[in-house]
């Protein structure tokens, strides 16, 4: 006979309990527990007074601590930590044959992008952090609890200690409800990826004046808004569940991991490193390397200050893009269930050749030359779009801490039959925002990209 006296070790394998939650933290978009939304602003711009921030252009010969190294002419920081700025050659075999030639930020190591989160009064919150980023439009913007390279918590640049990090890397700390490895921006960095974590403690938390407790609705009416939300906290975000949808699809789960294993399988992606004075069309001045015809991006060097950071000044270079982004998914009912149309985009930079992206995800300026079918498909179906087809639109930034003024303009844009039909063009598919909530589960599946526009959906910032 059993013992009926043991404890019970087995515990159910996912959380039935979250999505509720969740729900119930969405309906609180008016107030929390430390301010209400109508006082978000007030609160930001007295932390964007409280310290001295500065970011100023400076040619490279000011880096201090940096240079190009004599046999690659790559950018390196004499620590050899960090990261460096490198060549990369790419090649493609999608019928479509390209091939380029780029810088490409090189940065092996695994960052933490880390959310603590607490119920107040039976709620959800989760502790957000104002952080100045050079790179930032506005300099201070709201991040996750913890934005921290393994050099930045492992004080390799000897600066003050990474507060919070402890419930992050300590096991048993609290209790996980998030916990993936996701690629960063493909098109500017080489196999670059941070742990999404969104961790729940029972503990007191001491408040630290640059931190606040916001409700996901909170979360949810600031991201309506322009440069307020930075890229690390969406993309944390897109970690949670969404409302419920209903479980059909047009494509059931199976088949749409098998299309994406094929669009996988049929590219023949080739991304090598080389050192950057070998990279062709691109040249090295006294403040940039710029490309020949003044597309893409360029990389140049900045001098910061920064009061509440935990190293209070450097230099360093940033990738600069020409010109702002435009990130869209097209969207769709089917039957009554919404759908967006993925696109499984090769970027030179991804570690498993494609990652599903947003239905468009261009920089207009670099297509301006391109008419008819050269130009990227439902590029101008987005920017001609009536506003009554516009479900949800605000400009954010891309990550602060590498790219400089790096804005796209995020969009979900409804369409019809004729301009974007069932029947998904090669390399496309439509799918629910479920099916794309699921695979952010597991790592490299879903573009740093559409995890934006997934926590905009995750937040209530845009419903379908």
């Amino acid at each position: 006979m059993a013992d009926r006296t043991r404890t019970r070790s087995l515990r159910p394998r996912a959380d039935h309990g979250l999505p509720g939650r969740c729900h119930r933290s969405r309906e609180h978009a008016d107030e929390g527990v430390d301010l209400r939304t109508d006082e978000f602003h007030a609160w930001l711009a007295e932390r964007s007074r409280a310290f001295s921030f500065r970011v100023d252009r400076i040619p490279f010969a000011e880096l201090d601590g940096w240079s190009f190294a004599a046999d690659t002419g790559n950018l390196t920081h004499r620590s050899g930590r960090f990261f460096t700025v490198e060549g990369l050659s790419v090649s493609t075999g999608d019928g479509r044959s390209a091939q380029w030639q780029q810088p490409i930020i090189r940065q092996p190591e695994v960052g933490i992008l880390g959310i603590l989160a607490k119920e107040f009064d039976g709620v959800l919150h989760f502790l957000m952090q104002a952080k100045m980023e050079p790179g930032n439009p506005g300099l201070v913007q709201l991040s996750p609890t913890v934005q921290a390279t393994r050099s930045n918590y492992t004080k390799a640049h000897r600066g003050a200690d990474v507060k919070y990090i402890d419930h992050f890397v300590r096991p048993g700390r609290g209790r996980v409800l998030a916990d993936s490895l996701q690629s960063e921006h493909g098109a500017w960095f080489y196999r670059k990826a941070n742990r999404n974590m969104i961790v729940e403690t029972a503990e007191d938390v001491p408040l630290d004046e640059d931190f606040r407790w916001l409700t996901l609705g909170q979360i949810g009416r600031l991201l309506l808004r322009d440069n307020v939300v930075n890229m690390d906290a969406r993309s944390v975000f897109a970690c949670l569940p969404l409302p419920a949808e209903g479980n059909d699809a047009l494509l059931p789960d199976a088949e749409l991991r098998s299309w994406f294993t094929a669009e996988r399988a049929r590219h023949d992606v080739r991304a090598d490193l080389l050192p950057l004075h070998r990279i062709a069309d691109w040249s090295r001045g006294e403040s940039a390397i710029t490309h020949a015809r003044g597309r893409y991006f360029r990389v140049v060097a900045v001098s910061v200050e920064a009061g509440n950071r935990e190293v209070r000044g450097w230099t360093q270079p940033l990738f600069e893009p020409r010109g702002t982004g435009v990130t869209a998914f097209v969207t769709r009912r089917f039957d009554g269930v919404p759908h967006v149309l993925a696109n499984a985009k090769v970027e030179g930079g991804f570690l498993d050749t494609v990652e599903l992206a947003p239905t468009v995800q261009h920089t207009p300026l670099n297509y301006a030359h391109r008419t008819g079918p050269d130009r990227p498909p439902f590029l101008d179906l987005v920017r001609e779009a009536d506003d009554s087809r516009v479900r949800y639109e605000a400009l954010h930034a891309e990550e602060g801490g590498r790219f400089l003024n790096a804005e796209s303009r995020y969009l979900f844009v409804e369409a019809d039959e004729e301009q974007a039909p069932r029947a998904a063009p090669a390399g496309h598919a439509w799918v629910t925002p479920g099916q794309l909530s699921s695979l952010v589960l597991h790592g490299h599946y879903v573009n740093v990209q559409a995890r934006t526009l997934l926590a905009a959906l995750a937040t209530g910032a845009v419903a379908l």
